[in-house]
C-alpha cells in the first residue's frame, strides 16, 4: 500500500505544482488519510515539492480508526505544550523555501489561518479547494474491496435482527442491538449513527431513534452501515411487522422500490448526476409524493459516509466506473409511517455487468 499512497500524493503534487504552489496542506482527517493511510487524531499532512511528513500533536495509538500509516512517509511528533501540527508544517514549506502553500479553506478555520500566516508572513496561501475530495471520487479496485467487505458486515447484521422477536422492543434498543452485532462481524463501528424507525415515524430520512416500541402491524424502517477499515457503506430496509400487510403498505413499498429500480438501473458511467436522481424522483412524484421527498436520492460513499457526487436535481457533473454511490429514495406519510429502500452500488459499464449491488439483503416486502 505504501506505493499506492505515494502515487495519490503524487498525483496532488502534480496539480499543485500545475497551479503554481509548490507545497499542499491537508487538515480533513479523511483526505489525511487518504493520502497517509492514517489520520491520527489532529494530525496534519505536509505535501511538499521534495518531501512529504504528517505532522502529529502526539504519538500515534495504532489504533483501527486511526488507520495503518504509510510506512515510507515521515512522521514527526511535536513535542511542545499546545504545538499545531499545522503551523508547524507551515514552518516547514517556509524553511524548503516554497514560495506558496495550498490549504484547504473548506476545512481551515480562520484562527488557525491567521496562525500560518503569523508564522511564515512570506508564504503565500493558496486556496487547494476540494483537489483532495476530487481525487477520492473514483475508488481503486482494494477500497471496493473494503466497502465490500463492510457492505457484507450490514447485511449479516440486520438478517440477525430480522431472525429475533421485535414486538415490543424499542426503537433505540434495536438501533444499538444493531451496532453490537456490526463490531461482532468484524466491523470498526458503524458508519453513522444507525437509524430504527417504527409505526408513524417509519420511512423518515436519518430519524433517531425513540423509546417509541415495535407493534404490530408497524412498518419499520432501518438504516445502518459498517465501518471497515476507514471505509463505509450503506443499507436500509423496511419491513411489516408480525401481520398481512395493509394494501396500503403493499402500495406505498411497491412504488418506492420501483423507484429505488429505477435510480439503480441510472447507474451508468457517463450518466449525469441529475439523470440519475430524476429517474428515481420522477417516479414517486408521478404519485403525487414530489414535494415531500428528500433533497437528494443518494450520494458518494467511501471514507466518509457522505461525500461526492451528490445524486439531486441540481448536481452537476457525470459518473465515472468505480464510483460507488447510494440509491435511496423514500416516502413518509405523516402520522401513518413510510418507506425507504437503501443500497450501497459501485457504478460499472455495461459490459461488466452493469451496476455492482453490494448490499444483497432482500428487497422483498417481509412480514416479520
Amino acid at each position: 500500500m505504501s506505493d499506492v499512497y505515494a502515487a495519490r500524493r503524487g498525483l496532488l503534487r502534480d496539480r499543485c505544482a500545475a497551479a503554481g504552489n509548490a507545497a499542499a496542506l491537508i487538515t480533513r482527517p479523511a483526505n489525511v488519510r487518504y493520502l497517509s493511510g492514517a489520520s491520527p487524531q489532529g494530525a496534519v499532512l505536509f505535501v511538499g515539492p521534495v518531501e512529504d511528513v504528517l505532522f502529529c500533536a502526539a504519538l500515534p495509538t495504532g489504533e483501527a480508526d486511526e488507520g495503518r500509516l504509510d510506512e515510507g512517509l515521515r512522521l514527526s511528533v511535536l513535542t511542545g505544550p499546545g504545538a499545531d501540527p499545522a503551523v508547524a508544517a507551515a514552518d516547514m514549506a517556509a524553511s524548503v523555501r516554497a514560495d506558496s502553500l495550498a490549504v484547504e479553506e473548506h476545512h481551515l478555520t480562520v484562527a488557525r489561518h491567521r496562525a500560518l500566516r503569523s508564522v511564515a508572513p512570506k508564504l503565500r496561501l493558496a486556496d487547494l479547494g476540494t483537489a483532495v475530495e476530487q481525487q477520492r471520487l473514483v475508488k481503486d479496485e482494494e477500497e471496493i474491496t473494503c466497502l465490500r467487505i463492510a457492505a457484507e458486515i450490514a447485511d449479516q447484521a440486520l438478517g440477525e435482527l430480522l431472525e429475533s422477536i421485535l414486538v415490543g422492543r424499542t426503537e433505540r434498543h434495536l438501533a444499538l442491538e444493531l451496532e453490537r452485532r456490526l463490531v461482532d462481524h468484524g466491523a470498526d463501528g458503524p458508519a453513522f449513527p444507525t437509524s430504527v424507525g417504527t409505526g408513524p415515524h417509519s420511512g423518515r430520512s436519518r430519524h433517531r431513534p425513540s423509546d417509541r416500541r415495535v407493534e404490530e402491524g408497524d412498518f419499520l424502517s432501518v438504516c445502518l452501515g459498517a465501518n471497515y477499515r476507514g471505509y463505509r457503506c450503506e443499507i436500509g430496509r423496511t419491513f411489516v411487522i408480525g401481520t398481512t400487510p395493509a394494501d396500503w403498505q403493499i402500495e406505498l413499498y411497491d412504488l418506492v422500490f420501483r423507484a429505488q429500480r429505477a435510480g439503480r438501473e441510472a447507474l451508468l458511467p457517463g450518466a449525469a448526476y441529475r439523470d440519475v436522481d430524476h429517474a428515481a424522483r420522477s417516479v414517486l412524484d408521478s404519485a403525487g409524493h414530489g414535494e415531500a421527498l428528500a433533497p437528494w436520492t443518494g450520494h458518494g460513499v467511501g471514507l466518509e459516509i457522505d461525500e461526492d457526487p451528490q445524486l439531486a436535481p441540481t448536481a452537476m457533473g457525470k459518473l465515472d466506473a468505480c464510483v460507488p454511490v447510494t440509491v435511496e429514495p423514500g416516502v413518509h406519510l405523516p402520522g401513518r409511517g413510510g418507506v425507504r429502500i437503501d443500497d450501497t452500488l459501485v457504478v460499472r459499464p455495461e459490459a461488466d455487468g452493469g451496476p455492482e449491488l453490494l448490499t444483497i439483503t432482500t428487497k422483498e416486502l417481509l412480514a416479520l
